[in-house]
């Protein structure tokens, strides 16, 4: 449904402009600065950006394995041999792995939970991809040589590995987390690979 123009622009103009809002971290400038840049691009390049918006939709799934967003499963990590299997890191989200992968240190598996455990808005484990994780670590048919919990050091972030490691604790699974240099409330994504490579080197025991 189309929202009412502001002075000086059209409606449709102001319906991109409060869509484009939406979006995480596109503040009211910079979403008008977006718009009007889309208003003023040709044509087929217009349709070419929708486009690929629709196709993202209609093709990404989940992976059976890990959970990534792909567009084929098991995924290309997943289903890559030369991956170490006794190993699976769990991080937050998809753009977590990325950040992960571009230090080339790591070579195991991942499992992405696609957000983590806040009981004040509401997310619990069933909201996340935990039960997913936990029935995959009780089908492997050999036992995981370590879990690496990678999510973000934050409230949210600690929760969430606190209770993997409660509910994995009689499992015999050795359970480690990043080590310290990621800073505090951060998140993964923005961390360099120099700090990420660090992390991943100094992981240590979650208690």
């Amino acid at each position: 449904m189309a929202t009412d123009s502001s002075p000086g622009t059209t409606r449709s103009l102001s319906q991109l402009i409060e869509e484009l809002h939406r979006l995480p971290g596109i503040g009211p400038k910079s979403a008008q600065r977006i718009a009007y840049h889309i208003a003023h691009v040709p044509a087929e390049a217009a349709r070419e950006l929708a486009d690929a918006i629709i196709a993202v939709k209609d093709s990404i799934l989940f992976c059976e394995e890990c959970r990534n967003l792909t567009d084929a499963s098991p995924c290309a990590l997943c289903a890559n041999p030369q991956r170490n299997r006794d190993q699976i890191c769990v991080v937050e989200e998809s753009r977590d792995l990325v950040a992960l992968e571009r230090t080339r240190v790591y070579r195991g598996l991942y499992h992405v939970l696609h957000g983590a455990l806040s009981p004040l808005n509401g997310i619990g484990p069933e909201d996340i991809h935990l039960p997913q994780l936990f029935s995959r670590l009780q089908n492997r048919n050999q036992p995981l040589q370590e879990l690496i919990v990678a999510t973000n050091p934050t409230l949210e972030g600690d929760a969430t590995a606190d209770f993997i490691y409660r509910r994995l604790a009689d499992s015999g699974i050795p359970i480690t987390r990043l080590a310290l240099g990621l800073p505090v409330g951060g998140s993964l994504e923005f961390a360099d690979e120099t700090t990420l490579s660090r992390a991943l080197a100094g992981r240590n025991p979650l208690e």
